[in-house]
């Protein structure tokens, strides 16, 4: 039987909060000044006693603390609960944030609507590989493993000759928020881990990454148990595919047998 997915694996470990002492003003700030946060968990000593949001921030008295604004009747998951359950929950109070609790009540991780959508992300990557490995073990009929680990992207040879900019966008938006999947890298020199690294799912993710600055992602990498000519690297050669930049982008939205409303008018 498949095991589900626990809240334990993807909440994220390293949560900000804050005090009850704290006044407005200053978590007013902190939401000003973080990147993505719109409320915090409010702990004392670790033990949650409320949570906080900008709403509940919005038109208090600056100098009031934030026990007086917080809402203390929150709901808390505890870090065995799968994440299916956990999403049930985000989404049917209609909160984004989840504090995770261990048996002494004590803080131990967020769970997000972001961590949700990331955990049904990484699993559809292994079923993935697994057809790819079934596909390439019939062709070669050679025994393979797999590993996860990071690339540099630098190092990847593309295995197709263009990737579309909506897309291409889109993978930007999930990257900016760490919702990317892993890449499916195939390691054409076997088990020696030593041959070129054939990008066989990923192209737009890493044209996104590249241009958003990012050098290495993770990667299932497959590895067969000796040398094997790939079909991919076939394509690659005869497409003159060497690394990311032979990859074209091409934006249909300005193809000329394509017209906006604004041209029709």
């Amino acid at each position: 039987m498949e095991l589900k997915p626990r809240v334990e694996e993807y909440m994220t470990r390293n949560v900000s909060t804050v005090s009850p002492d704290d006044l407005v003003a200053e978590v007013t700030q902190l939401i000003r000044e973080s990147d993505g946060h719109n409320g915090f968990p409010v702990c004392s000593e670790r033990m949650v006693e409320g949570f906080v949001t900008a709403r509940d921030l919005l038109g208090a008295d600056d100098t009031a603390t934030v026990r007086t604004v917080m809402t203390e009747d929150i709901l808390v998951a505890d870090p065995d609960m799968s994440v299916t359950d956990a999403a049930r929950v985000i989404l049917r109070s209609g909160i984004q944030k989840l504090p995770v609790i261990d048996a002494a009540g004590e803080l131990i991780g967020i769970i997000s609507n972001t961590d949700v959508i990331r955990s049904q992300i990484e699993r559809a990557t292994p079923e993935k590989v697994g057809k790819l490995t079934r596909t390439l073990t019939d062709l070669h009929g050679v025994t393979l493993t797999q590993a996860r680990q990071k690339v540099r992207l630098s190092e990847l040879i593309p295995t197709q000759t263009r990737v579309y900019a909506d897309e291409l966008e889109g993978r930007r938006y999930e990257l900016e928020r760490g919702l990317a999947e892993p890449l499916v890298v195939i390691d054409d020199a076997g088990e020696s881990g030593s041959g070129e690294l054939y990008l066989a799912d990923g192209h737009h993710r890493v044209l996104a990454a590249e241009q958003l600055g990012i050098t290495e992602m993770e990667a299932y990498i497959i590895l067969p148990e000796q040398p094997i000519e790939l079909g991919i690297a076939q394509t690659a050669e005869k497409n003159n595919l060497t690394s990311m930049s032979d990859v074209s982008v091409v934006d249909y939205a300005r193809h000329p047998l394509v017209e906006t409303t604004e041209r029709l008018q």
